[in-house]
């Protein structure tokens, strides 16, 4: 059973709720990271489980930052380890076989926004707050922020909101690529699971295809990259849900995929 103190699981119609709670900002410890990590396997051994929503507890944050104060005294060696470990935790969030939607409200600054850029979507309340500010520490992000975040904004708008440490509003986030969909404030978490239960419609095999071929194509030479999605599309060709699917069309109706 799992026995959390910062990281609540909750599950309800096939999506699994995972909220951080620290107050006042949910800064991400040494033990919420592991918290984490552990809710996450937790979630991946449950099959039924179609979608996943990561936010934070209260509205003033979704998670500003990790502890600062685990950098006093650091040794390289340390911090060195600290961000392998954060890497592996992110890495499975974006590698996660289903849907992971981030509903945020309130500061989503350092880790906070590298754990958002780590799902797959990241659906903003319209008062939320941006930023990697690491270089006010005289570090750099190192939870993925310094890829992540370029991959989604392009390296110049990267390089400016990495070297200035500057935090921007929703509205430029979504602007720029950083938020998918912003919505006042407030309706975030409402959103997410509006979003999981339309997502949850479609053939459950299909959308965990589609995943892969995007999230490791995105890392892929494009004739790779074009395999891997010839790979996933040949998966499917021999499922129940790829059947029912087509029967469905024919047939005017709505299908009924059984994720088989």
């Amino acid at each position: 059973m799992l026995k959390t103190t910062f990281v609540k699981l909750y599950i309800e119609n096939r999506t699994a709720v995972i909220t951080i709670e620290n107050p006042p900002v949910n800064a991400l410890s040494a033990q919420i990271m592991e918290e984490l990590d552990q809710t996450l396997e937790v979630v991946r051994g449950n099959s039924n489980i179609q979608t996943v929503i990561i936010t934070g507890g209260g509205d003033k944050a979704f998670v500003a930052g990790a502890d600062i104060k685990q950098f006093i005294d650091m040794t390289p060696q340390v911090g060195y380890d600290l961000v392998k470990s954060g890497h592996q935790i992110f890495n499975k969030i974006e590698n996660f076989e289903v849907p992971v939607i981030a509903a945020i409200e309130g500061f989503t600054l350092g880790a906070g926004c590298e754990l958002a850029m780590a799902c797959d979507i990241r659906i903003a309340g319209e008062k939320a707050l941006f930023g990697q500010p690491e270089v006010n520490l005289g570090i750099i992000p190192g939870y993925g922020g310094t890829q992540r975040l370029p991959r989604l904004v392009g390296a110049g708008k990267a390089k400016e909101l990495i070297f200035t440490g500057d935090n921007i509003e929703a509205s430029e986030a979504y602007r720029i690529g950083l938020v998918d969909i912003l919505v006042p404030a407030g309706e975030a978490l409402s959103r997410a699971h509006t979003l999981s239960a339309k997502i949850q419609k479609k053939g459950p095999l299909a959308i965990k295809a589609a995943k892969k071929a995007i999230t490791l194509g995105l890392d892929l030479p494009m004739d790779e990259a074009l395999e891997l999605e010839a790979v996933q599309f040949r998966s499917l060709c021999s499922t129940d849900d790829q059947k029912e699917g087509a029967r469905a069309f024919l047939a005017k109706e709505k299908p009924l995929f059984q994720g088989k």
